[in-house]
């Protein structure tokens, strides 16, 4: 075989609502999700005479807790696929921000194995192995805009929003997804703190996880309530459990004015990333 470069691109969750929770322990969830194809992790696969996993991060685990070694170990389990493989992982989406980024690595390792087997599953069947082992996987590996409901596993096309220019500014820590979910249920919200639907000609921007997130992490609130007082911002979301908080801006051009005065008063060290998403 040849090697085999794909990218793994991160996702923005423009509306997350949590309808319920359920008796397998998991949330009822009912989110419209979009792929941010300009900000991506890439992964190499090449032929090797045993199986090795490398990351230019060394903060990713390289043990059975890593999602593309449980895509590759369910791919071989469901296909007998065989030949030792050297993956080589390029991280650009940071961890525990909400961007979907192990998620999206796992679904884009499902995919470069189905297109070296000689016997390929096609995506459906990929889309039931990938469930069963991280809930936002199959949405990688569906339409780039789409409504994402069950625990996040059923996945239906969705009209994508017009190109709307978008800015992520993340912190240094980030949140883990059980704990956002873990209170999730009547959590209260912070006094002063908008988390009513953002209603828009192409949508809405609402995620129920904001208040137990925000609840635990006060800054995440306030850098929301800072990014809605800006005349350039349109409208202000946490995206899936955080910490990305993400804003839709009147005119991308404005975007690196935005990231100047976040570094200047609400931390220098906020990661930022700006482009376009939809249609």
């Amino acid at each position: 075989m040849s090697a085999l470069t794909i990218e793994a691109p991160a996702k923005l969750n423009l509306t997350l609502r949590v309808l319920r929770k359920r008796e397998d322990g998991f949330h009822e969830i009912d989110s419209w999700m979009v792929r941010l194809p300009g900000l991506h992790d890439t992964l190499n696969f090449t032929a090797a005479e045993a199986d090795a996993f490398t990351c230019n991060d060394p903060s990713v685990p390289s043990d059975e807790s890593n999602l593309v070694l449980k895509a590759l170990a369910a791919y071989r389990a469901a296909t007998g696929f065989s030949q030792p493989l050297a993956i080589h992982l390029e991280k650009r989406i940071p961890h525990g921000a909400g961007l979907g980024g192990g998620s999206s690595d796992a679904a884009a390792t499902l995919a470069a194995l189905d297109r070296l087997h000689d016997q390929p599953l096609g995506t459906e069947r990929l889309m039931e192995i990938a469930a069963t082992f991280g809930s936002d996987i199959p949405f990688f590996l569906g339409p780039p805009s789409a409504r994402s409901t069950g625990r996040g596993e059923v996945i239906v096309a969705a009209d994508a929003p017009p190109p709307l220019p978008v800015l992520l500014l993340k912190p240094s820590f980030g949140v883990a997804t059980p704990d956002a979910y873990r209170n999730c249920m009547g959590a209260k919200g912070l006094e002063g703190v908008r988390y009513d639907a953002q209603v828009f000609p192409w949508g809405e921007l609402v995620n129920d996880l904001e208040r137990p997130v925000f609840w635990k992490h006060l800054f995440l609130a306030e850098v929301k309530s800072w990014l809605l007082a800006r005349e350039e911002v349109a409208g202000a979301l946490m995206s899936g459990s955080g910490s990305t908080m993400f804003a839709v801006l009147h005119d991308l051009a404005s975007a690196d004015a935005v990231i100047t005065a976040a570094r200047a008063e609400l931390d220098s060290t906020l990661w930022a990333w700006s482009g376009l998403i939809g249609a």
